[in-house]
C-alpha cells in the first residue's frame, strides 16, 4: 500500500496550522485514506470526536488498526462515498479533507451532502493539487515513464486528481452548494516518495498513474521506462529522501 502519509508529510502539518482544532469539536474527515488526518484531529479534539469516511476497505482496516494500537477512543471510520452517506445533519463543528475531495463525479451535490452534515458557520478545510504542470512529482515521473510521448500521454485515465485545480472553478462549486466566505491559499510543499531511490521507486510504481503509463509499453520500452525512473529518483535523492516540489491550495470555507 502506498505510503501517502509519508508523501503528505509537509502538507499535513500546514493542513493541521489551519484546522486549529478545538477541543470539543466534532471533526469529519472526508476521503480519510489510511487515516493519518482523522487520528490527530481525534487527539485535539480531546473532548469531542472525529469521524473518517472513505471508499477503500484496507485503507479503512489500517487506519483502525493505527487508532486501536494509538489508545484513540474517540475517532471512528465508516467506509462509503462522502458524495451520498446519510451523515447526521448539522452533527459536525469542523470538516476537513486531505487531497480527498477531487474524484467526485458530481462535486456541487457532494459538497452540499457535506455541508448538510457540518452546523450552520461551520468551518471546512482541504487541500486540492493545483494543476499538473505545477507538479513537479507528476511531470518529472510522467517524463521518465513516457519518455517522449509524454504530451500526448492523458494524466490518468481512471480518475484526475486536478479536477479542483482551477480556483475560481473550486469557489463556484463550494458556492453553488451551499458554502460561503470561500477562501483559496497557495501552498507550496514538497512530497517525499522514500527514503531512498531504490524505496521511491517501488513507491512510485505502486501508483496508478504510473501502471497506466507502464501498461502499453513493449518489454523492451517498459526497460528503457525503468531505467529512466531509476535516474530521474537518483537525481532527486536528497540524502535525506527523495523530494519532489508540489503545489496545493488549501481550500477554506463556512457552512452557510
Amino acid at each position: 500500500m502506498f505510503d501517502y502519509d509519508s508523501e503528505l508529510a509537509r502538507h499535513h502539518e500546514r493542513l493541521l496550522e489551519a484546522l486549529d482544532v478545538r477541543p470539543g469539536d466534532r471533526v469529519l474527515d472526508i476521503g480519510c485514506g489510511t487515516g493519518r488526518t482523522t487520528r490527530d484531529v481525534a487527539r485535539a479534539a480531546s473532548a469531542g470526536s472525529a469521524l473518517g469516511i472513505d471508499v477503500s476497505g484496507p485503507m479503512l482496516a489500517r487506519a483502525r488498526r493505527e487508532a486501536e494500537t494509538e489508545g484513540l477512543r474517540n475517532v471512528e471510520f465508516v467506509q462509503g462515498d462522502a458524495q451520498a452517506h446519510p451523515f447526521p445533519r448539522e452533527y459536525f463543528s469542523l470538516g476537513v479533507s486531505r487531497f480527498g475531495t477531487m474524484f467526485f463525479s458530481d462535486p456541487v451535490g457532494a459538497f452540499a451532502n457535506i455541508g448538510r452534515a457540518l452546523r450552520p458557520g461551520a468551518r471546512f478545510v482541504q487541500l486540492v493539487w493545483q494543476a499538473a504542470d505545477r507538479q513537479e512529482w507528476h511531470t518529472a515521473i510522467r517524463e521518465a515513464l513516457v519518455g517522449g510521448a509524454a504530451s500526448s500521454v492523458s494524466a490518468s485515465t481512471a480518475g484526475d486528481p486536478f479536477t479542483l485545480a482551477d480556483p475560481d472553478l473550486v469557489a463556484e462549486v463550494l458556492t453553488a452548494a451551499g458554502f460561503t466566505a470561500v477562501d483559496v491559499v497557495d501552498v507550496r510543499e514538497p512530497v517525499r516518495y522514500g527514503p531512498d531511490a531504490d524505496r521511491a521507486q517501488a513507491a512510485v510504481l505502486q501508483l496508478r498513474m504510473a501502471k497506466e503509463w507502464l501498461a502499453d509499453l513493449d518489454a523492451a520500452s517498459g526497460e528503457r521506462a525503468l531505467d529512466r525512473l531509476c535516474a530521474t529518483l537518483d537525481a532527486h535523492d536528497t540524502g535525506d529522501g527523495v523530494w519532489f516540489d508540489s503545489r496545493a491550495w488549501l481550500v477554506g470555507a463556512r457552512r452557510g
